[in-house]
């Protein structure tokens, strides 16, 4: 049971960083690809856990946020990896 728990926190949180920041390059700004691109600082509202009403604002850049999703992805499948190979309880 707390495997369980812990693999659906896990995805929770894994979900909430993996959903792209909604930002879109201004006007005339870097081309996507660029080294310029991927250190454009781009800021999302957060919830605050254990609040249904408060929010904070998170800026990164876009290279951050990538290396971010990449991490809690990497970090999900070990858990995966680790609860598909443990005895059952």
């Amino acid at each position: 049971m707390n495997k369980t728990r812990v693999l659906v926190a896990t995805a929770t949180v894994v979900l909430c960083a993996a959903t792209e920041p909604a930002a879109s390059p201004p006007a005339g700004g870097p081309a996507p690809g660029t080294s310029d691109y991927r250190q454009t600082v781009v800021c999302e509202k957060q919830e605050v856990v254990g609040s249904r009403l408060a929010t904070r604002r998170v800026c990164k850049t876009r290279a951050e946020w990538a290396d971010e999703r990449l991490q809690s992805r990497q970090e999900l499948e070990q858990k995966q990896v680790r609860l598909g190979n443990s005895p059952s309880e």
